[in-house]
């Protein structure tokens, strides 16, 4: 009797629970349609928004706040619309007092930081909206930020302060979204430029060493120093980002029910709709981001930053954003974290309500957050997370309290219920205990699957910290990221096989797998695209779309390492790229990719093509140089001047002459016949007493000017390789180009304090009528030509995260190319 009943108990049991399994999955499925028609209006919103072309433009004097939200976790983001932002001061509260300070280093240059390992490494170490509306930045805490490396084209001021006096803040007269329009104070603190009216020059201090400008002499009799020179009228808007950060970051790639994929580079967020060939970017940021997290909502979306030299935000922080407006909906935790923001994490089983942050201490503090309370969120709790580091941070989709976290040696299972933070550590089979944790993902039932650096797959029991099954030599190598799909199946990616390989809902091999070719790197990042399509980021930052059983395609290309070299062609829509990653990429700038690439086999450091744009000339690092055709590739001619590097080189204008600038202190000029194939070196040019920075020719072919490491500007007879001392003659030259940061037409454009390696390069329009800059605080700068009066007010444009190294002109003067050399990211901006 008691057996039936037993029985009848048993099989009551069964039924529910597949009663529940059925209600679960009905459950799921409207849930994922709810999804789609959210993705479905945020699409028709962006569209509209786009079509319409609004924009929110900040031009209060006063520095805005972030918007206060009301958006929750199950409502859409509305449009954007015009708000007034008025300036708020807060004082710190109970959830915002600072436990981990930034690092200081007083009376220390505040340079670009540098968060790039090298390639090898498993981690990392450690603006606004340029389309449909500007996110709104927070308030300017006053803290003094860590010195980050120079420009390793300068030598660093050891001398170096940067002033966030009041009244420099008060000489910002209006900034929105990527740019500012700033006018350098007048009471510098240096010694300020001096004019000799009767020797006719101007004495330029740079580090304290005078420089003396010689004036035009159609400027003499009219110019003075304290004439105010007007900004330029024309602006620069961020309207392409090559790239992809996946070498020393992960998790970093998804796909968004807007039908764009996401993804981080420098300081910007970019949103890529690849069949529609459109570019979106969040830019919000001040400096680089380290991670990415989406919200199950699949709309909003949490970015976090390391500490900058920004003077808007210099602290880590985490921004929540509306991918649709590009709105900042909350600014979290500026104060709070120390050195960077290395992983965030939504909830999922309550709706999203919480979000997980660690940080980059020495002990990796992990702190939960209701983001959502008020406009930097409130704190909930805090604890240390891990000495060793931390990679990826989840919560469990279905135990509203469980949160995983995974880095080196080590799973943690962190217990949230009740406020707290309560962590037991996984255990793993002796034998078997990774050296690193590099990966997870969950199955339907709740399972836990990591991936490690033995190339083994372990799936963890829901609820438990011991592992329950091990899939041994998954990848020969790191499995560097799991992907759940929606068909129940799974996908791994490994780091040195370079494989994809397809698991079922058992987690036994299908059969199906796919390769990537060699020069794409292994797999970072495994997303879900469109339908069957699949994303892949890798770790040579390049972004694949295709399927398993079809190929993959290139949909993001980029560099891998430094890039130094930039040459736009003469008369056509492209330009090239080098870097110490040995590779130059030819880009199209109408179809914003890469026409073809060529691996040199050494870091190159400069570029330049002939005047009608048939060849193109390549300088390295080690004193060689050759000359390619740009069609073909096919090399004409191999040269070696020393063995230093080589920053600058160029054509004359009229092709007969190529000279080559090197850090050996010499210009060596060579003649240039049989249709750019051949090249004899005519002589050298020697009287700099350091390194060659820069050179322009000019327009008569006849001379050159040059600017060296320790701020000289000499003047040169390229036919006799002899200096030009009769400033009669030199003050009057017209010139080809203007590359050259140290002259009297470009004299407006060293800031205040300035060391003369604050300013990297500059370019001048084809126009005569816009000067631009790259500097070594990750700004591009767009000034009036002539730029001769002392700190010209200009337009600051950010998104780059490391020094900007090279900046030029295309050949219509509709657009500008800037490059942010250890950031690794190539921006393409329109002017407008």
């Amino acid at each position: 009797m008691e057996d039936g009943i037993q029985d009848i108990i048993n099989h009551d049991n069964d039924a529910l629970r597949d009663r529940v399994a059925d209600l679960e999955k009905k459950v799921q499925e409207q849930a994922d349609e709810i999804v789609c028609l959210r993705g479905t209006l945020a699409d028709v919103l962006r569209r509209v928004t786009q079509l319409e072309g609004r924009a929110v433009i900040i031009t209060s004097n006063n520095v805005p706040t972030p918007v206060k939200s009301s958006f929750s976790s199950n409502t859409l983001p509305s449009k954007p619309s015009n708000i007034n932002y008025q300036r708020q001061i807060t004082s710190p509260t109970t959830n915002s007092n600072s436990h981990h300070p930034a690092p200081q280093t007083p009376a220390q240059p505040n340079r670009r930081l540098s968060h790039y390992p090298s390639s090898g490494s498993l981690h990392s170490e450690g603006g606004h909206s340029s389309s449909s509306a500007s996110p709104i930045p927070s308030p300017s805490p006053s803290i003094t930020n860590s010195r980050s490396s120079p420009s390793p084209r300068h030598t660093p001021s050891p001398n170096r302060h940067i002033s966030m006096s009041t009244s420099n803040l008060n000489s910002m007269k209006k900034w929105s979204s990527s740019q500012e329009y700033l006018t350098s104070n007048n009471n510098a603190s240096t010694k300020d430029a001096v004019l000799m009216q009767e020797e006719g020059i101007v004495k330029l201090y740079l580090r304290g060493r005078p420089i003396a400008l010689h004036i035009p002499t159609d400027y003499l009799q009219d110019y003075s120093l304290n004439k105010v020179s007007n900004p330029p009228s024309q602006r620069l808007k961020l309207e392409w980002v090559y790239g992809y950060r996946g070498r020393d970051c992960r998790s970093n790639l998804y796909f968004l029910p807007t039908g764009e994929m996401v993804y981080f580079i420098a300081s910007v967020v970019v949103l890529y709709n690849v069949e529609d060939q459109i570019q979106r970017h969040y830019m919000g940021h001040t400096d680089d981001i380290k991670c990415l997290a989406l919200h199950p909502n699949k709309l909003i979306i949490a970015t976090g930053q390391v500490a900058s030299t920004d003077r808007r935000e210099r602290r880590p922080h985490v921004r929540i954003w509306d991918s649709v407006s590009l709105n900042t909906l909350h600014v979290i935790g500026a104060g709070e974290f120390e050195r960077a923001v290395c992983c965030v994490a939504f909830s999922h089983a309550d709706g999203g309500s919480l979000l997980c942050v660690i940080d980059e201490s020495v002990e990796h503090t992990l702190s939960l957050w209701d983001w959502q309370k008020g406009e930097k969120g409130h704190k909930i709790t805090e604890t240390k997370s891990a000495t060793e580091t931390v990679l990826a941070a989840e919560f469990h989709p279905m135990d509203r309290h469980t949160l995983i976290t995974i880095g080196r040696g080590h799973i943690y299972f962190w217990d949230t219920e009740g406020g707290t933070l309560a962590k037991k550590l996984g255990l793993f089979e002796k034998q078997d205990k990774p050296r690193y944790v590099l990966c997870m993902s969950f199955t339907e039932t709740g399972e836990l699957l990591t991936g490690d650096s033995n190339g083994n797959i372990l799936v963890w029991s829901r609820g438990s910290n011991k592992v329950a099954r091990t899939i041994y030599n998954a990848h020969d190598g790191g499995v560097f990221s799991i992907c759940s799909m929606k068909d129940g199946t799974f996908l791994s990616g490994g780091g040195r096989d370079r494989r994809i390989i397809e698991w079922d809902h058992a987690l036994t091999r299908t059969g199906r797998e796919a390769k990537l070719p060699e020069q794409t790197g292994g797999i970072r990042a495994l997303a879900q695209g469109k339908g069957s399509m699949l994303l892949v980021g890798t770790t040579r930052n390049c972004i694949l779309q295709g399927t398993l059983s079809l190929n993959f395609s290139l949909v993001v290309q980029g560099h891998t390492e430094e890039i130094w070299a930039l040459a736009v062609h003469p008369n056509q829509s492209q330009f090239i790229t080098g870097g110490h990653d040995h590779y130059i990429h030819l880009w199209d700038t109408m179809s914003h990719s890469v026409v073809w690439s060529k691996d040199i086999g050494e870091s190159v450091q400069s570029a330049c093509f002939s005047p009608d744009g048939s060849v193109v000339a390549l300088a390295t690092t080690s004193g060689r140089w050759s000359v390619l055709d740009a069609t073909t590739r096919q090399v004409y001619s191999m040269h070696a001047d020393g063995s230093e590097s080589i920053d600058c080189i160029k054509f004359s204008p009229d092709g007969r002459f190529l000279a080559v600038g090197s850090h050996d202190n010499y210009i060596y000029v060579y003649q240039v016949d049989d249709e750019y194939k051949k090249y004899n070196r005519i002589g050298r040019c020697m009287g700099h007493s350091s390194f060659i920075t820069h050179l322009d020719w000019s327009d008569d072919s006849t001379y050159i000017q040059t600017n060296s490491g320790d701020y000289e500007l000499l003047f040169w007879n390229a036919g006799v390789c002899r200096q030009v001392s009769n400033m009669s003659i030199a003050r009057d030259i017209k010139w080809n180009t203007q590359t050259c940061t140290i002259g009297f037409s470009v004299l407006g454009i060293w800031p205040e304090n300035a060391d003369g390696s604050d300013v990297n390069t500059c370019s001048r329009s084809h126009s005569h009528k816009l000067l631009a800059t790259g500097d070594d605080f990750g700004k591009v700068n767009i000034y009036s030509y002539l730029s001769c009066q002392p700190k010209s007010p200009h337009h600051s444009y950010g998104g780059h995260s490391s020094h900007v190294t090279n900046v030029d002109f295309t050949p219509d003067d509709t657009r500008l190319i800037s490059l942010g050399g250890r950031d690794c990211s190539i921006m393409q901006w329109a002017l407008t």
